[in-house]
C-alpha cells in the first residue's frame, strides 16, 4: 500500500494528513482521528489495516497548534506527558481541523464515493463532535468522553452512528454512558454497544494498562462490520 503525507490548509497554517491507499489505488475514505498519543503505532496499525481492506486512510496531526508530530509512548510517561498536551487541545478548533481533513480526503483522486470517520479515545470525541457539523456516511466513535455531556447534539446527526464504550471505563462512569443509551434511544441510525467488562481504550493493543483482548477483537469486528455496511 502507498503511504504518504498531504498537507490540509487552514485559516492559521496547515497541518500533516498522513495518509495510506490501498494496493487497490482507490476505495472509500476514512478519517481516522487520534488518541492522545498522537499518530504513533496503534493509529498507524489502524490505518493500515483500514487500508488492506480498501479504504482510503486519513489520520490528521490535529496538535499541531501545541506540538506538531507529537507522538509518545503509551506506558506511564508517555500517557502523562499526552495527557498535558490533550489538556491544551481546544476541541472546537479539532473539529474544524478535522472537517478541513476530512473534506481534503473527499477530494483526492483515490476517494471512491463514500466517507467515514473513525476515532479513538479524544478521537472518538471529536468523531462525534463532527457527525453533529459535516455530512458523513457512517461515523464509528470510541470511549469519547465528551459524547454524554453532548447528547444534545444527536438530533443533528442523520448518518449511521455507532458509538462504543467501556462498561467499566472509570473516565466514563457507567450512568455516564446510560445518558448516551437513553438519549440513542428510538434514533434509528444511532447504535451503542458497551463492552461491559472493558474499561477506557480498551482496543488499544499497544497500551497494555488499557487493552482486553478478550472484549477487543468482538468489539473491533463489529466496527468493521459497520463500516462495512455504510461504506460499501
Amino acid at each position: 500500500m502507498e503511504n504518504r503525507v498531504e498537507k490540509v490548509a487552514v485559516a492559521d497554517g496547515a497541518f500533516d494528513l498522513h495518509l495510506w491507499v490501498p494496493d487497490g489505488g482507490h476505495g472509500p475514505v476514512v478519517l481516522l482521528v487520534q488518541e492522545i498519543y498522537g499518530v504513533g503505532p496503534y493509529i498507524r496499525g489502524v490505518a493500515e489495516e483500514l487500508a488492506g481492506l480498501g479504504y482510503v486512510v486519513g489520520a490528521p496531526d490535529l496538535f499541531w497548534r501545541i506540538q506538531p508530530g507529537w507522538v509518545a509512548g503509551h506506558d506511564e510517561a508517555g500517557t502523562a506527558e499526552s495527557l498535558k498536551i490533550g489538556a491544551r487541545f481546544d476541541v472546537p478548533q479539532g473539529v474544524s481541523d478535522a472537517a478541513a481533513a476530512l473534506s481534503l480526503l473527499r477530494a483526492l483522486p483515490e476517494a471512491d464515493g463514500r466517507a467515514g470517520v473513525v476515532g479513538f479515545c479524544l478521537g472518538g470525541s471529536v468523531a462525534y463532535l463532527l457527525a453533529a457539523t459535516v455530512e458523513a456516511d457512517a461515523v464509528l466513535s470510541f470511549y469519547g468522553s465528551a459524547v454524554p455531556d453532548a447528547t444534545g447534539l444527536m438530533e443533528r446527526i442523520a448518518c449511521p452512528l455507532l458509538m462504543v464504550f467501556g462498561g467499566s471505563d472509570p473516565y466514563i462512569p457507567r450512568d455516564r454512558v446510560a445518558l448516551v443509551e437513553e438519549a440513542a434511544a428510538g434514533r434509528p441510525n444511532v447504535e451503542v454497544h458497551v463492552a461491559e467488562q472493558a474499561g477506557h481504550a480498551f482496543l488499544n493493543y499497544e497500551a497494555p494498562q488499557f487493552h482486553n483482548p478478550e472484549a477487543a477483537p468482538a468489539v473491533w469486528a463489529l466496527g468493521l462490520d459497520f463500516l462495512n455496511r455504510h461504506l460499501r
